[in-house]
């Protein structure tokens, strides 16, 4: 169980192993750099010991009346002991590559410095500059030399001035920096460690208290979000804020349709009940004939309470897209049969690429509502164009070349059952559908004279990203 919790994925974690694995690198590397600086400094300075014993021997080396090379009588002890670790000797290089001994340390004893193959090209290649390398000692001791030829005084052939010292002080002295500085940045690692881990944990104590706060919610301890939170969280609260209210408000809508709905069809049951004890219904009417009329009232009335449910259940933005051509095209075909014998010319238009941000059935029934009811008032003509008002809007709209509606009547056909002309079929609810719906998507439909002479049903509707 621990191991399957660990494996989810954590906030906290990764941005604790992001923070900490980037602090132990740079603090790796630096740890590096700074151990191969000071190798690097340790190595300079031991350099300029061999570089200053070179010098001395340079300056106090001559030529005897035979040619002979006379080392000069140097005061430092360790190269007069044997095996001391610090050894010089004078060579001379020879035509095949290689040297000659002339003269030697009396630290070396019998022994001799050895140096790479190619010394003398090396040398010959860089006048002036001497060489350095690495060799094991008498004693299998690391040994670090030094070599630079120069010609001396009545002598025509060059002498190599070789001088080497033992290593090993050096070697120790970076082992223990490297070792010392290892312990320190490792405590310095875990002091980081430490300290990410309170950082983020701290930082994001805002964000564990609004997941409590959220609980709470969800339990009925707390109605809202009332805790005051960082600039980077107040949004999100207040989205849940919104989130919270916009569920209570469709329970309560969908509590006002259910009582609505009990409220409608009692009066036909009462009336289906009256004349089923009577026999008749008024006028003469037959049982049965009571009964239809009163049932398409009551599925008329379920119908419309439905529709206003699924309208007030509607949450825009959810990341349903329809293509606005795509319906306008199939509401077209269809009503074109529709209205046959009436012989309806039904033109539209849509710019490709525009979608509507809600479900594709939420969208043919607003169109085809609107679209429906030119149909049935016009004289003809019926025209509707879809067109981007920017980014995140859409305008449909549907004109007819029928006689139109004043002004004043404008606000009431979109009330529930309002008909424009009782004597055409229809229960009244086509508009205020649509307008229902227009508006959970956070739309709205207004009416306006048409350019064909008609009513023109205007809908700015959520547009979706293409």
């Amino acid at each position: 169980m621990r191991f399957e919790a660990f494996r989810r994925p954590s906030l906290v974690r990764r941005l604790v192993l992001l923070a900490a694995g980037w602090s132990i690198t740079v603090l790796l590397v630096s740890a590096m750099v700074l151990a191969l600086l000071f190798q690097q400094a340790a190595l300079r300075r031991f350099d300029e010991g061999l570089s200053e014993l070179i010098d001395n021997l340079m300056a106090g080396t001559t030529v005897d009346a035979r040619g002979e090379v006379l080392a000069p009588a140097l005061t430092d002890l360790r190269a007069l002991r044997a095996y001391s670790g610090r050894y010089w000797q004078l060579a001379e290089p020879l035509p095949d590559g290689g040297w000659r001994i002339l003269v030697r340390s009396r630290s070396l004893w019998d022994a001799e410095l050895s140096a790479p193959q190619d010394l003398v090209e090396r040398l010959a290649a860089a006048p002036g500059e001497p060489v350095i390398y690495d060799v094991p000692g008498p004693l299998n001791q690391p040994l670090r030399a030094m070599v630079s030829r120069a010609t001396l005084p009545d002598r025509e052939a060059p002498v190599l001035f070789m001088a080497a010292e033992d290593r090993s002080p050096i070697d120790r002295d970076v082992r223990g920096f490297i070792t010392a500085t290892a312990v320190a940045f490792l405590l310095l690692a875990l002091g980081l460690v430490g300290a990410v881990v309170f950082q983020v944990r701290f930082g994001l104590r805002p964000l564990f208290a609004l997941r409590r706060e959220v609980a709470a919610v969800r339990r009925g301890k707390a109605e809202r979000i009332e805790g005051r939170y960082p600039v980077e969280l107040e949004p999100l609260a207040q989205e849940l804020n919104a989130l919270v209210s916009h569920n209570q408000e469709v329970v309560e809508r969908q509590r006002t349709h259910v009582g609505n709905l009990a409220h409608a069809l009692k009066t036909p049951l009462s009336v289906m009940l009256t004349e089923a004890r009577q026999g008749e219904g008024p006028d003469g009417e037959s049982l049965a004939t009571v009964v239809e009329r009163q049932a398409e009232v009551m599925r008329q009335q379920v119908d419309h309470h439905l529709r206003r449910a699924r309208a007030a259940a509607r949450t825009p933005g959810r990341g349903e897209r329809t293509e606005v051509a795509e319906v306008l095209d199939e509401l077209a075909r269809t009503l074109s049969r529709v209205f046959q014998d009436k012989g309806v010319d039904i033109d539209w238009d849509a710019e490709d690429g525009l979608f509507f941000q809600g479900e594709r059935q939420d969208l043919l029934e607003m169109a085809g509502n609107a679209m429906e009811n030119a149909g049935k008032w016009c004289r003809g003509r019926v025209r509707v164009r879809a067109e981007p008002l920017n980014g995140e809007r859409l305008r449909l709209t549907i004109e007819d070349d029928g006689p139109g509606l004043p002004p004043e009547r404008w606000t009431e056909v979109l009330r529930r059952g309002a008909r424009l002309d009782e004597s055409a079929p229809g229960s009244g609810l086509g508009l205020s559908i649509v307008d229902e719906l227009a508006r959970a998507y956070g739309g709205d439909l207004r009416l306006d004279r048409a350019r064909l002479g008609g009513l023109s049903v205007i809908l700015d509707l959520p547009r979706a990203e293409t």
